[in-house]
């Protein structure tokens, strides 16, 4: 596949290393660089943007609705809950991620904001640019070496974090919904069937969770009622996982310290005031969403997010695809075995149309030599007996049958 020249035009709405623009000029694409892109301005930018990367920038229905020519949306980052999937979808485009580039970034970040909570770093360090030496109050650190961490959510930033918590000496346990005690028993970590275990059990959990319906304010007063006094809870994942006023209750109430990275309602510019409840409390570790902000993971995550988009102008293939439809409406599959000619499949689906029949997903593989083929058409209702003579009777079809689709 190779778009042509006039839709060549791909528009980069945050921050991205000059080395990724680059390559992406060298793609032949005419690359439209505009960081910081405010969510409003973006529905003008991308008139005639074919292909669109992103970071943080809010990716909007009517940015996707303007977009006549956009067929890619890159996200350069692991999540994509700051892009309208959902819009994109329902107009055919393509939304794409990076995942895992970051990961080793955000475990290290992850330790980080454990030790300083942990040893109040930042307090000690206020008090002696303040003039005030407190060793005292300072020495009273509990310390890592054979405490519990709960790892709530074992991607490959989960598995980072886990690796780099052993090496502290921790005994780790682990929740997550596709980890299975064999995967547990690999990583070194104790399995933990639920998250309220978890929770009970664990002296510091670190949250590592995808945010979506499912992980809304999953950590929620139910598991704060489990955790012991004084824990401690780290977030690197996303705010809105955490639901902020049942975590201001239990820190009241349970002296729990908090090391966040990432806030519920945080600002999407890269300089914003921001009005945070969160600094008065006791012992409070904070940054403002820095986890995958380190040289290394950019350049990684960049490198990647130009990949996507090379092999997409390459092959029409989209790596890293997140919305595409894992079921569709099909429940019968029509298999037609055909010589390998001009107009065999545009007179099948010719047919079907004719027949009212939609086709959900298709695929045609050639046997060696070219000579003969087998289509597999996934269709949404199941062919008439007088439609199937009717494609058996086609030029060049060798046979054609439908049979009944698994839906379990």
């Amino acid at each position: 596949m190779s778009l042509p020249a006039p839709n060549r035009h791909v528009v980069v709405a945050d921050k991205f290393p000059a080395a990724g623009i680059e390559r992406l000029k060298k793609l032949g694409l005419v690359v439209d660089y505009q960081p910081g892109a405010e969510p409003a301005a973006l529905a003008a930018i991308l008139a005639q943007a074919t292909i669109l990367i992103v970071r943080s920038t809010k990716v909007n229905a009517a940015a996707i609705d303007a977009g006549k020519n956009l067929q890619l949306i890159v996200r350069a980052g692991a999540g994509v809950d700051n892009i309208d999937s959902a819009k994109a979808s329902a107009l055919g485009v393509y939304v794409a991620n990076c995942p895992g580039k970051n990961a080793a970034a955000v475990a290290e970040l992850t330790l980080g904001l454990l030790l300083a909570a942990d040893r109040r770093i930042p307090d000690a360090t206020a008090q002696l640019k303040a003039g005030q030496w407190n060793k005292k109050e300072f020495s009273q650190a509990d310390g890592l070496y054979g405490r519990t961490l709960g790892v709530l959510g074992v991607g490959k930033i989960g598995e980072l974090v886990i690796e780099r918590a052993r090496a502290f000496g921790m005994r780790v346990l682990a929740c997550s919904r596709s980890l299975t005690p064999e995967r547990a028993r690999e990583l070194g970590v104790e399995f933990c069937p639920d998250l309220y275990r978890l929770a009970q059990e664990s002296d510091v959990v670190s949250i590592h969770l995808a945010m979506n319906v499912e992980t809304h304010h999953l950590v929620d007063a139910r598991f704060f009622a489990k955790l012991k006094p004084r824990a401690i809870l780290i977030n690197t994942s996303r705010g809105e996982v955490v639901e902020l006023a049942a975590l201001e209750k239990a820190v009241k109430e349970k002296g729990l310290r908090v090391a966040f990275d990432v806030f519920d309602g945080e600002p999407t510019a890269g300089t914003a005031p921001f009005t945070l409840a969160a600094r008065e409390w006791p012992g409070f570790v904070g940054t403002p969403h820095i986890g995958a902000s380190t040289e290394q993971a950019q350049a990684a995550i960049a490198e990647e997010a130009v990949a996507i988009v090379e092999e997409f102008l390459r092959t029409g293939a989209v790596r890293n695809c997140v919305n595409l439809a894992e079921h569709t409406p099909a429940r019968w599959l029509l298999v037609v075995r055909h010589f390998d000619k001009v107009g065999v499949l545009a007179g099948i689906f010719e047919k079907l149309r004719a027949a009212g029949i939609n086709v959900q997903r298709t695929s045609n593989v050639v046997f060696a030599g070219a000579e003969a083929a087998v289509a597999r058409v996934e269709l949404d209702q199941a062919p008439e007996a007088s439609l199937l003579t009717a494609l058996r009777q086609q030029e060049h079809v060798l046979s054609a049958e439908c049979v009944e689709l698994r839906t379990e």
